[in-house]
Protein backbone atom coordinates (compact mmCIF):
# COMPACT_ATOMS: atom_id res chain seq x y z
CA UNK A 1 0.00 0.00 0.00
CA UNK A 2 1.50 2.93 -1.29
CA UNK A 3 1.82 6.03 1.38
CA UNK A 4 2.78 9.45 1.66
CA UNK A 5 2.68 11.79 4.71
CA UNK A 6 1.15 14.47 2.74
CA UNK A 7 -2.14 12.23 2.18
CA UNK A 8 -2.61 12.13 5.80
CA UNK A 9 -5.33 14.32 5.51
CA UNK A 10 -7.23 12.33 3.61
CA UNK A 11 -7.32 9.45 6.70
CA UNK A 12 -8.26 12.38 9.56
CA UNK A 13 -11.24 13.24 7.30
CA UNK A 14 -14.41 13.14 8.53
CA UNK A 15 -17.18 15.44 6.68
CA UNK A 16 -16.44 14.36 3.13
CA UNK A 17 -18.05 15.69 -0.20
CA UNK A 18 -17.59 13.09 -3.24
CA UNK A 19 -18.59 14.83 -6.82
CA UNK A 20 -19.28 11.83 -9.54
CA UNK A 21 -19.24 12.89 -12.94
CA UNK A 22 -21.24 12.30 -15.64
CA UNK A 23 -18.04 10.27 -17.45
CA UNK A 24 -18.10 8.03 -14.78
CA UNK A 25 -21.95 7.12 -14.33
CA UNK A 26 -22.64 6.90 -17.72
CA UNK A 27 -22.07 5.57 -21.19
CA UNK A 28 -22.82 7.44 -24.17
CA UNK A 29 -25.49 9.01 -22.19
CA UNK A 30 -26.62 5.62 -20.51
CA UNK A 31 -26.75 4.36 -16.78
CA UNK A 32 -24.41 2.28 -15.69
CA UNK A 33 -25.78 0.58 -13.22
CA UNK A 34 -22.49 -1.24 -11.88
CA UNK A 35 -20.89 2.10 -10.97
CA UNK A 36 -24.03 3.26 -9.35
CA UNK A 37 -23.74 -0.14 -7.03
CA UNK A 38 -19.85 0.37 -6.08
CA UNK A 39 -20.65 3.87 -5.73
CA UNK A 40 -23.56 3.52 -3.37
CA UNK A 41 -21.60 0.78 -1.46
CA UNK A 42 -18.49 2.54 -0.68
CA UNK A 43 -20.30 5.73 0.63
CA UNK A 44 -22.37 3.76 2.60
CA UNK A 45 -19.01 1.81 4.36
CA UNK A 46 -17.95 5.26 4.87
CA UNK A 47 -21.15 6.48 6.81
CA UNK A 48 -21.31 3.17 8.82
CA UNK A 49 -17.95 3.70 10.36
CA UNK A 50 -18.46 7.17 11.08
CA UNK A 51 -18.24 9.75 8.32
CA UNK A 52 -20.77 12.31 7.18
CA UNK A 53 -20.86 12.12 3.19
CA UNK A 54 -22.73 14.75 0.91
CA UNK A 55 -22.31 13.37 -2.69
CA UNK A 56 -22.69 15.88 -5.64
CA UNK A 57 -23.69 14.07 -8.29
CA UNK A 58 -23.79 14.50 -12.27
CA UNK A 59 -25.75 12.44 -14.82
CA UNK A 60 -29.35 14.13 -14.99
CA UNK A 61 -28.98 15.80 -18.25
CA UNK A 62 -26.58 12.99 -19.74
CA UNK A 63 -29.34 10.24 -18.83
CA UNK A 64 -32.17 12.43 -20.07
CA UNK A 65 -31.06 12.92 -23.61
CA UNK A 66 -30.36 8.54 -23.85
CA UNK A 67 -33.88 8.52 -22.76
CA UNK A 68 -34.88 10.98 -25.02
CA UNK A 69 -33.25 9.58 -27.89
CA UNK A 70 -30.80 12.22 -28.56
CA UNK A 71 -26.96 11.64 -29.34
CA UNK A 72 -26.19 15.22 -27.71
CA UNK A 73 -26.77 17.03 -24.27
CA UNK A 74 -29.13 19.22 -25.63
CA UNK A 75 -28.54 22.30 -28.11
CA UNK A 76 -30.73 24.74 -26.59
CA UNK A 77 -31.42 25.97 -22.81
CA UNK A 78 -34.86 24.37 -23.27
CA UNK A 79 -33.46 21.05 -24.70
CA UNK A 80 -30.98 20.70 -21.84
CA UNK A 81 -33.73 21.89 -19.15
CA UNK A 82 -36.20 19.11 -21.01
CA UNK A 83 -33.10 16.34 -20.77
CA UNK A 84 -32.71 17.15 -17.06
CA UNK A 85 -36.11 16.97 -16.44
CA UNK A 86 -36.70 13.81 -17.71
CA UNK A 87 -32.99 12.45 -16.20
CA UNK A 88 -33.28 13.32 -13.02
CA UNK A 89 -36.15 10.80 -11.95
CA UNK A 90 -33.97 7.78 -13.33
CA UNK A 91 -31.29 9.25 -12.07
CA UNK A 92 -32.46 9.17 -8.32
CA UNK A 93 -34.65 6.14 -8.77
CA UNK A 94 -31.22 4.58 -9.44
CA UNK A 95 -29.83 5.90 -6.53
CA UNK A 96 -33.01 5.29 -4.34
CA UNK A 97 -32.49 1.75 -4.93
CA UNK A 98 -28.95 1.16 -4.42
CA UNK A 99 -29.04 2.49 -1.09
CA UNK A 100 -31.88 0.79 -0.29
CA UNK A 101 -30.22 -2.25 -0.28
CA UNK A 102 -28.23 -0.93 2.17
CA UNK A 103 -30.77 -0.16 4.31
CA UNK A 104 -29.39 3.83 3.97
CA UNK A 105 -32.08 6.86 3.23
CA UNK A 106 -31.06 9.22 0.90
CA UNK A 107 -32.32 13.00 0.47
CA UNK A 108 -32.55 14.73 -2.54
CA UNK A 109 -31.18 18.81 -2.86
CA UNK A 110 -31.81 20.58 -6.04
CA UNK A 111 -29.06 23.65 -6.17
CA UNK A 112 -28.93 27.07 -8.32
CA UNK A 113 -26.24 29.28 -7.69
CA UNK A 114 -28.80 32.13 -7.71
CA UNK A 115 -30.49 30.20 -5.12
CA UNK A 116 -27.27 30.37 -2.73
CA UNK A 117 -27.03 34.48 -3.17
CA UNK A 118 -28.79 35.70 -1.01
CA UNK A 119 -27.11 34.63 2.31
CA UNK A 120 -30.28 33.84 4.26
CA UNK A 121 -31.17 30.67 1.48
CA UNK A 122 -27.46 30.37 2.07
CA UNK A 123 -28.11 29.53 5.63
CA UNK A 124 -31.33 27.61 5.26
CA UNK A 125 -29.64 25.51 2.86
CA UNK A 126 -26.75 24.54 5.21
CA UNK A 127 -29.06 23.98 7.81
CA UNK A 128 -31.41 21.09 5.58
CA UNK A 129 -27.57 19.37 4.85
CA UNK A 130 -26.51 19.61 8.40
CA UNK A 131 -30.23 18.09 9.74
CA UNK A 132 -29.80 15.14 7.22
CA UNK A 133 -26.05 14.08 7.87
CA UNK A 134 -26.88 14.48 11.32
CA UNK A 135 -29.58 11.89 10.81
CA UNK A 136 -27.42 9.63 8.65
CA UNK A 137 -28.94 10.66 5.80
CA UNK A 138 -27.04 10.79 2.61
CA UNK A 139 -28.03 14.46 0.94
CA UNK A 140 -27.43 13.91 -2.93
CA UNK A 141 -27.20 17.10 -4.37
CA UNK A 142 -27.45 18.36 -7.91
CA UNK A 143 -27.52 21.68 -9.77
CA UNK A 144 -31.39 22.51 -10.33
CA UNK A 145 -30.94 22.15 -14.26
CA UNK A 146 -34.60 22.27 -14.86
CA UNK A 147 -34.67 25.79 -13.88
CA UNK A 148 -31.25 27.17 -13.95
CA UNK A 149 -29.77 29.43 -17.04
CA UNK A 150 -26.36 30.69 -17.87
CA UNK A 151 -26.82 33.64 -15.72
CA UNK A 152 -27.69 31.71 -12.53
CA UNK A 153 -26.14 28.33 -12.93
CA UNK A 154 -22.89 26.60 -11.20
CA UNK A 155 -21.88 25.53 -14.79
CA UNK A 156 -20.60 22.26 -13.73
CA UNK A 157 -20.58 20.00 -10.75
CA UNK A 158 -17.25 20.70 -9.99
CA UNK A 159 -17.75 24.32 -8.56
CA UNK A 160 -20.87 23.09 -6.94
CA UNK A 161 -19.23 20.51 -5.08
CA UNK A 162 -16.66 22.83 -3.73
CA UNK A 163 -19.47 25.03 -2.91
CA UNK A 164 -20.64 22.80 -0.94
CA UNK A 165 -17.44 22.03 1.13
CA UNK A 166 -17.53 25.69 1.93
CA UNK A 167 -21.62 25.18 3.24
CA UNK A 168 -21.23 22.24 5.22
CA UNK A 169 -17.59 22.55 6.64
CA UNK A 170 -16.09 19.34 4.95
CA UNK A 171 -12.39 18.57 5.51
CA UNK A 172 -11.95 16.45 2.11
CA UNK A 173 -13.25 16.78 -1.55
CA UNK A 174 -13.03 13.62 -3.67
CA UNK A 175 -13.79 14.53 -7.52
CA UNK A 176 -14.45 11.01 -9.29
CA UNK A 177 -13.71 11.53 -13.02
CA UNK A 178 -12.49 9.57 -15.84
CA UNK A 179 -8.81 10.63 -15.74
CA UNK A 180 -5.97 9.51 -13.03
CA UNK A 181 -5.61 12.90 -11.83
CA UNK A 182 -3.68 15.92 -12.85
CA UNK A 183 -0.52 15.24 -15.32
CA UNK A 184 2.31 17.43 -15.51
CA UNK A 185 1.36 18.97 -19.45
CA UNK A 186 -2.23 18.09 -20.65
CA UNK A 187 -1.94 14.40 -22.74
CA UNK A 188 -1.69 14.59 -26.09
CA UNK A 189 -2.96 11.64 -27.99
CA UNK A 190 -0.49 9.25 -29.78
CA UNK A 191 2.58 10.45 -27.38
CA UNK A 192 3.77 9.00 -24.17
CA UNK A 193 1.71 9.89 -21.21
CA UNK A 194 3.05 12.67 -19.25
CA UNK A 195 4.00 12.40 -15.46
CA UNK A 196 1.02 11.95 -12.81
CA UNK A 197 1.11 14.69 -9.99
CA UNK A 198 1.01 13.12 -6.74
CA UNK A 199 0.64 15.93 -4.60
CA UNK A 200 -0.02 19.73 -5.45
CA UNK A 201 0.72 22.49 -3.07
CA UNK A 202 0.16 25.46 -4.59
CA UNK A 203 -1.94 26.43 -7.98
CA UNK A 204 0.90 28.20 -9.64
CA UNK A 205 0.83 29.22 -13.20
CA UNK A 206 2.50 26.09 -14.44
CA UNK A 207 -0.26 24.06 -12.65
CA UNK A 208 -2.65 26.06 -14.42
CA UNK A 209 -1.27 25.51 -17.93
CA UNK A 210 -1.20 21.65 -17.10
CA UNK A 211 -4.50 21.28 -16.79
CA UNK A 212 -5.82 22.68 -19.78
CA UNK A 213 -7.74 20.26 -21.91
CA UNK A 214 -11.23 19.29 -22.77
CA UNK A 215 -13.89 17.98 -20.97
CA UNK A 216 -16.25 14.42 -22.22
CA UNK A 217 -18.73 14.41 -24.54
CA UNK A 218 -21.86 15.18 -22.28
CA UNK A 219 -19.79 16.66 -19.20
CA UNK A 220 -19.39 20.41 -19.00
CA UNK A 221 -15.84 21.14 -17.43
CA UNK A 222 -12.51 19.68 -17.91
CA UNK A 223 -9.66 20.00 -15.90
CA UNK A 224 -9.27 23.30 -15.45
CA UNK A 225 -13.06 23.12 -13.19
CA UNK A 226 -11.56 21.09 -11.04
CA UNK A 227 -8.49 22.63 -10.50
CA UNK A 228 -10.72 26.15 -9.87
CA UNK A 229 -13.24 23.38 -7.41
CA UNK A 230 -10.09 22.72 -5.32
CA UNK A 231 -8.90 25.94 -5.24
CA UNK A 232 -12.22 26.93 -3.92
CA UNK A 233 -11.92 24.38 -1.87
CA UNK A 234 -8.72 24.50 -0.20
CA UNK A 235 -10.03 28.04 0.94
CA UNK A 236 -12.19 26.71 3.21
CA UNK A 237 -9.43 24.44 4.52
CA UNK A 238 -10.50 21.28 2.83
CA UNK A 239 -8.15 18.93 0.63
CA UNK A 240 -9.04 17.92 -2.81
CA UNK A 241 -8.51 14.31 -4.44
CA UNK A 242 -8.85 14.14 -8.09
CA UNK A 243 -9.00 10.18 -9.05
CA UNK A 244 -10.16 7.71 -11.98
CA UNK A 245 -13.97 6.32 -11.19
CA UNK A 246 -12.34 3.00 -13.42
CA UNK A 247 -9.83 2.50 -10.46
CA UNK A 248 -11.63 -0.06 -8.04
CA UNK A 249 -12.25 0.42 -4.59
CA UNK A 250 -11.01 4.22 -5.06
CA UNK A 251 -13.04 6.14 -3.07
CA UNK A 252 -12.41 3.71 -0.18
CA UNK A 253 -8.75 4.25 -1.12
CA UNK A 254 -8.56 7.71 -1.22
CA UNK A 255 -10.32 7.86 2.25
CA UNK A 256 -7.56 5.17 4.04
CA UNK A 257 -5.10 8.06 2.80
CA UNK A 258 -3.54 5.87 -0.29
CA UNK A 259 -1.52 8.00 -3.16
CA UNK A 260 -4.48 7.72 -5.76
CA UNK A 261 -5.24 10.14 -7.85
CA UNK A 262 -3.96 13.90 -7.45
CA UNK A 263 -4.23 15.44 -3.97
CA UNK A 264 -4.42 19.28 -3.58
CA UNK A 265 -3.72 20.48 -0.03
CA UNK A 266 -5.74 22.30 1.85
CA UNK A 267 -4.62 26.11 2.27
CA UNK A 268 -5.42 28.94 4.64
CA UNK A 269 -8.68 28.63 5.46
CA UNK A 270 -11.24 31.90 4.95
CA UNK A 271 -14.10 32.50 7.07
CA UNK A 272 -17.05 30.88 5.66
CA UNK A 273 -19.42 33.83 5.15
CA UNK A 274 -16.25 35.74 3.16
CA UNK A 275 -15.92 32.52 0.52
CA UNK A 276 -19.64 32.79 0.10
CA UNK A 277 -19.32 36.34 -1.10
CA UNK A 278 -15.83 35.24 -2.82
CA UNK A 279 -17.39 32.32 -5.09
CA UNK A 280 -20.87 32.01 -4.67
CA UNK A 281 -22.79 35.49 -4.89
CA UNK A 282 -23.33 37.48 -8.12
CA UNK A 283 -22.17 41.05 -7.80
CA UNK A 284 -25.11 43.64 -8.31
CA UNK A 285 -23.13 46.50 -9.28
CA UNK A 286 -19.90 48.17 -9.32
CA UNK A 287 -17.81 51.35 -7.93
CA UNK A 288 -14.56 52.66 -9.00
CA UNK A 289 -12.03 53.27 -6.45
CA UNK A 290 -9.24 55.59 -6.76
CA UNK A 291 -5.29 54.84 -5.39
CA UNK A 292 -5.96 55.75 -2.03
CA UNK A 293 -9.20 53.82 -1.14
CA UNK A 294 -7.50 50.59 -3.03
CA UNK A 295 -4.08 51.28 -0.33
CA UNK A 296 -6.48 51.38 2.50
CA UNK A 297 -8.79 48.05 1.30
CA UNK A 298 -5.30 46.04 -0.26
CA UNK A 299 -2.48 47.56 2.81
CA UNK A 300 -4.28 48.94 5.37
CA UNK A 301 -7.54 46.47 6.22
CA UNK A 302 -9.54 49.25 6.00
CA UNK A 303 -12.82 49.68 5.19
CA UNK A 304 -14.55 51.52 2.11
CA UNK A 305 -15.83 55.22 2.93
CA UNK A 306 -17.13 57.05 0.04
CA UNK A 307 -14.08 59.54 -0.25
CA UNK A 308 -12.85 57.03 -2.18
CA UNK A 309 -15.19 56.35 -4.56
CA UNK A 310 -14.48 57.79 -8.26
CA UNK A 311 -18.11 56.19 -10.08
CA UNK A 312 -21.07 54.23 -9.80
CA UNK A 313 -21.83 51.57 -12.36
CA UNK A 314 -25.45 48.90 -11.95
CA UNK A 315 -28.37 49.30 -10.18
CA UNK A 316 -27.81 47.69 -6.24
CA UNK A 317 -29.59 47.64 -3.28
CA UNK A 318 -28.88 47.68 0.43
CA UNK A 319 -26.98 44.63 1.41
CA UNK A 320 -26.62 43.43 -2.04
CA UNK A 321 -22.60 42.18 -3.62
CA UNK A 322 -20.67 44.67 -4.94
CA UNK A 323 -17.54 44.83 -7.40
CA UNK A 324 -14.60 47.07 -6.11
CA UNK A 325 -12.35 48.06 -9.29
CA UNK A 326 -9.14 49.91 -9.82
CA UNK A 327 -9.26 52.61 -12.21
CA UNK A 328 -7.96 50.37 -14.74
CA UNK A 329 -10.95 48.34 -14.60
CA UNK A 330 -9.54 45.53 -12.65
CA UNK A 331 -11.69 43.23 -9.66
CA UNK A 332 -9.55 44.29 -6.41
CA UNK A 333 -12.68 43.20 -3.71
CA UNK A 334 -16.04 42.61 -3.61
CA UNK A 335 -18.72 43.43 -0.75
CA UNK A 336 -22.18 44.27 0.56
CA UNK A 337 -23.28 47.84 0.02
CA UNK A 338 -24.58 49.68 2.83
CA UNK A 339 -26.67 52.08 0.57
CA UNK A 340 -28.39 51.84 -2.81
CA UNK A 341 -26.59 52.76 -5.91
CA UNK A 342 -28.67 55.67 -6.39
CA UNK A 343 -27.57 56.98 -2.96
CA UNK A 344 -23.88 55.82 -3.60
CA UNK A 345 -23.74 58.25 -6.03
CA UNK A 346 -24.86 60.95 -4.51
CA UNK A 347 -22.09 60.67 -1.62
CA UNK A 348 -19.33 59.34 -3.62
CA UNK A 349 -15.99 61.49 -3.04
CA UNK A 350 -17.67 63.20 0.09
CA UNK A 351 -16.81 62.72 3.32
CA UNK A 352 -17.97 60.52 5.78
CA UNK A 353 -19.53 63.37 7.84
CA UNK A 354 -21.02 64.73 5.32
CA UNK A 355 -23.78 61.83 4.67
CA UNK A 356 -26.32 62.71 6.81
CA UNK A 357 -26.74 66.27 5.39
CA UNK A 358 -26.73 64.76 1.52
CA UNK A 359 -28.92 62.05 1.89
CA UNK A 360 -30.94 63.17 4.84
CA UNK A 361 -30.20 59.84 6.91
CA UNK A 362 -26.90 57.27 7.69
CA UNK A 363 -26.03 53.22 7.43
CA UNK A 364 -22.82 54.45 9.09
CA UNK A 365 -19.65 55.97 7.46
CA UNK A 366 -18.59 53.08 5.59
CA UNK A 367 -20.39 51.71 2.21
CA UNK A 368 -18.50 48.46 2.51
CA UNK A 369 -17.91 47.69 6.17
CA UNK A 370 -14.38 45.06 6.46
CA UNK A 371 -16.13 42.66 7.94
CA UNK A 372 -18.68 42.58 4.83
CA UNK A 373 -15.64 42.08 2.39
CA UNK A 374 -13.36 40.10 0.89
CA UNK A 375 -9.79 40.96 -0.85
CA UNK A 376 -9.63 39.04 -4.42
CA UNK A 377 -6.08 39.93 -4.48
CA UNK A 378 -5.86 37.31 -1.29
Amino acid sequence: MDHNPARECQSRARRIVIKVGSSTLTRNGKLRPRKFSELTRSICELVDSGHEVVLVSSGAIAAGSHRLGWAHRGHSIPEKQAAAAVGQIGLVDIYQRRFARHRRQIGQILLTRDGLHDRERFLNARHTLLELLRLGTVPIVNENDTVSTEEIRFGDNDSLSATIVNLIGADLLIIVTDVDGLYAEPPVSGRPRPKLLDVVEQITPEIEAAAKGPGSHFGRGGMTTKLEAARMAALSGAATVVCNGRQANVIRRVVAGESVGTLFLPGEKMASRKHWLAFTTHTRGTVCLDDGAISALLDDGRSLLPAGIVSVQGEFGVGDPVACVDTQGRARARGLSAYNSGDVERIKGLAAKEITQVLGYSNGSEVIHRDDMVILDD
